[in-house]
């Protein structure tokens, strides 16, 4: 389960109706993307192997790191919960995903 963000959406990074589409951020947005490509990849390398890959947008959170936004966010214990929500999958649940905290799919 890999921790990414919308902003490593390629689709929403080029959908001027998005909240996620904006020139800031490049190194992060970029680090974001690159992190979604390896979800896909050791999705499809492991798959044999019985392991699932996943990538999770937790979405803003109040926490001390980003405390400018931190007002806004939301509380930091709903992405953990999603986190051992991905980790914890059945044999049959998903790979090679992206999930918003909500388990709403994400596109990539």
């Amino acid at each position: 389960m890999n921790v990414s963000s919308g902003t490593g959406s390629l689709t929403l990074a080029t959908d001027p109706q998005s909240r996620h589409w904006s020139g800031r951020h490049a190194a992060y947005r970029s680090s974001k993307a690159a992190l979604n490509a390896l979800t896909v990849f050791y999705a499809h390398t492991l798959a044999d192997d019985g392991i699932k890959v996943n990538a999770l947008a937790p979405g803003l959170r109040r926490t001390d790191l980003n405390a400018t936004a931190a007002a806004s966010g939301g509380d930091p214990a709903e992405a953990a919960a999603a986190a051992v929500r991905l980790a914890l999958l059945l044999d049959d649940g998903p790979s090679g995903e992206f999930f918003s905290w909500d388990g709403t799919p994400v596109p990539w």
